[in-house]
């Protein structure tokens, strides 16, 4: 029996890199014709609202893509709705997002005043505390991030100069062959941003398996760091770019420029790295391995340099994650004690006001 429903996709919505605090909403936004604003308190009750909305949209046959917070991976923080090309985010946490076009394409929903004031002034102290100590130690998590960022570079260096890059190059073209063969579509391709994953709470998260599970062949590429898995998959989506080919790039959770993961969605075909913090091996008839580990030529100077190296990254790796985890058990007992104060009535009419409006889009 075929469904008539939708399916969901996830991504992760932020991520927390040795760069900083990343996204790709902006993109998203520009792409979408409606974007709708959620405005709030540090809460958790939107997640469980943004997903009551993800699952009406499925069962009305809509794909949708829903964005998980990386600080509480079973948290949503925004979900997208590809049919009517609808976003809709929580626009204040964990990074704040203002609306530039009121009254056209960007509607603002606001729940400040959902809340029981008097409890929100019994509850200021201990929250004010909690919110303080989460972002002392999210600071930190940030700083070790950066830090191993700068260990991977020498790691990558390392390995840079012993790898057979003419060898590469061919790989990357027998792929581009056996890829695409002939085809070209009389269209313009269209271009997609997600992110894979991001460092959690304690350690590295990320929706491979969530988004690859539709597609009939993944490509699982394994290699060393810095011997040019993203360069290999920049390549492939490039070449389907200019054959009309719509692609998504799936974006590191570490170094926000370099790829992770293309996706090919008119084929059914994904490449991806498959390497730790994002360790993958081929599980169906659908998964090939492309191994290029064995392009890096054996040094043991080199290798001894690269074990002082991984150690030093895996350090700085772990204390990220630590930080990182004491981080946001505070943010989430702030959550916690504001969502205790929600006044429920007023809070379940600002959702029927925003359902109200979801349903005249919708046409339903």
């Amino acid at each position: 029996m075929v469904s008539i429903y939708g399916h969901i996709t996830e991504y992760m919505g932020t991520a927390y890199t040795g760069e900083g605090i990343v996204h790709k909403y902006g993109e998203l936004m520009e792409e979408s014709r409606k974007t709708i604003f959620l405005k709030c308190l540090p809460t958790h009750s939107l997640s469980q609202a943004l997903n009551d909305l993800a699952i009406y949209f499925v069962k009305r046959g809509h794909a949708v893509d829903r964005f998980m917070n990386p600080g509480h991976v079973d948290k949503t923080d925004a979900i997208f709705v590809k049919e009517l090309s609808l976003l809709i985010l929580q626009a204040s946490h964990p990074i704040s997002f203002e609306p530039v076009d009121l009254g056209g394409r960007h509607k603002v929903f606001c729940f400040y005043d959902v809340y029981h004031q008097e409890h929100l002034f019994q509850q200021h102290g201990e929250v004010g505390n909690l919110l303080k100590e989460g972002k002392s130690s999210f600071e930190k998590s940030l700083v070790a991030l950066r830090e191993a960022k700068a260990i991977h570079d020498e790691w990558e260096v390392a390995n840079i100069q012993r790898m057979d890059w003419e060898r590469l190059t061919e790989i990357t073209e027998e792929l581009k062959d056996e890829i695409f063969g002939t085809i070209e579509l009389a269209k313009e391709a269209h271009i997609s941003h997600r992110i894979v994953g991001s460092l959690s709470a304690g350690k590295a998260h990320d929706f491979i398996p969530s988004i690859t599970k539709r597609m009939r062949r993944r490509l699982l590429i394994k290699g060393l760091p810095g011997t040019g898995k993203s360069t290999m998959m920049r390549a492939l989506g490039e070449e389907a770019e200019k054959r009309g080919i719509d692609v998504l790039y799936g974006w590191c959770g570490l170094d926000p420029a370099s790829i992770d993961l293309v996706l090919f969605p008119e084929l059914s075909i994904c490449l991806f790295d498959a390497t730790k913090p994002h360790a993958y091996d081929a599980e169906s008839p659908r998964d090939e391995l492309v191994d290029i580990v064995s392009l890096c030529a054996e040094d043991e100077k080199i290798e001894k340099e690269i074990e002082d190296i991984r150690y030093r990254y895996q350090e700085k790796i772990a204390d990220a994650g630590g930080y990182m985890q004491t981080a946001m058990k505070a943010q989430n007992s702030a959550r916690v004690q504001m969502d205790r104060t929600l006044n429920i009535e007023e809070f379940e009419g600002k959702l029927k006001s925003l359902y109200a409006l979801i349903k005249a889009m919708d046409g339903n």
